[in-house]
């Protein structure tokens, strides 16, 4: 039987939810505060439309997915309910902006004996997945450094009437628009010891509640150090996010707008072939946001809960990304 869903939040990023969802399961019921949202989607996908979680939960029966896509500072809220109903959750990311409720959301996934899956779709993007073959493999040798660029536009008209830019319910520029990146940094290097960090906020003064732009500084466990440029102050449109690796038998940058390139390898005794072009960035009208593989997201869920297969990206990785955004902003203390 195909896996049943339910949809808490039908935003952006909801609706695109939905439309994977028809490809490999049913969509029950959608809720979101804004009532004629959830009404569109029950009208779209012929399902139920809830107002809240709690009245979702207290009507639609047999839903085994929960999916969550309401703003940050609600993610371990929501997943916790969803859990507690006796549903797996899919979680988009962040999966909060704290690592005390992330940490809250495991154990409540593990008392339910439930999966608690994080949306980390940036780890399917081909020059990726070609790169952490490199270093599994140890085709780079041992690795040097690290160098990452976040270079994406903001504007005031994408905070406008919206959670988003609020401390409360977005939690910060690295948690919203860069964590996809900051997991990459723990994936294919390992967590952080030490950072150092600096932040300000130069154009979105009295828009957002904190930076819009930032730069640290690195050490990882493995000794490897590591560099962070971020901002949503390129002009007009967003520049690049490119990831560098500098190594004893190689240097590797991922590059493009997305990290959807191999821009750059010189590799001893190596070459990666020409790799599959990846998927589309998300549009949301006025702006992008990163490569959309959510078809893969829900794919590797449905291995998972099916055929006990290993999650793409385990609820404890989706921690490290906010505990080493939590040590970033710790050091980089208050604008």
């Amino acid at each position: 039987m195909p896996l049943s869903f339910a949809i808490v939040g039908y935003g952006n990023i909801g609706k695109r939810h939905a439309e994977q969802i028809q490809t490999i399961g049913k969509l029950v019921a959608v809720c979101d505060i804004i009532k004629s949202k959830s009404d569109e989607a029950g009208e779209k996908y012929n399902t139920e439309s809830f107002s809240s979680i709690e009245e979702l939960f207290a009507n639609a029966n047999d839903i085994d997915v929960a999916v969550i896509c309401t703003p940050n500072g609600l993610h371990a809220q929501h997943s916790i309910i969803s859990l507690q109903a006796g549903c797996h959750v899919l979680c988009e990311k962040p999966m909060a902006i704290n690592s005390t409720d992330c940490m809250m959301m495991i154990r409540e996934a593990e008392k339910a004996n439930k999966h608690l899956f994080v949306v980390k779709q940036n780890r399917f993007n081909p020059p990726v997945v070609a790169v952490k073959k490199l270093l599994d493999e140890k085709k780079l040798g041992n690795v040097y450094s690290i160098q990452l660029n976040c270079f994406w536009n903001r504007d005031a008209k994408y905070y406008e009437n919206s959670w988003k830019g609020t401390m409360a319910l977005d939690g910060g520029t690295l948690f919203t628009q860069f964590s996809h990146f900051i997991d990459l940094l723990y994936w294919l290097v390992g967590d952080v010891r030490e950072a150092k960090a600096f932040k300000k906020n130069f154009s979105h003064k009295n828009i957002i509640e904190f930076e819009d732009t930032g730069v640290a500084i690195m050490e990882f466990e493995n000794g490897v150090m590591g560099t962070i440029n971020y901002t949503v102050n390129s002009f007009q449109k967003n520049m690049e996010g490119s990831l560098t690796i500098f190594g004893e038998k190689g240097t590797v940058k991922i590059g493009g707008q997305y990290l959807n390139e191999l821009e750059y390898q010189q590799i001893q005794d190596h070459v990666v072939p020409s790799l599959p072009a990846g998927n589309k960035a998300n549009e949301y009208g006025f702006y992008q946001g990163s490569m959309s593989n959510h078809d893969k997201v829900y794919a590797n869920l449905v291995d998972v809960i099916n055929n006990n297969a290993p999650m793409a990206a385990s609820s404890s990785d989706a921690l490290k990304t906010v505990e080493i955004i939590e040590r970033i902003y710790t050091s980089a203390g208050n604008l």
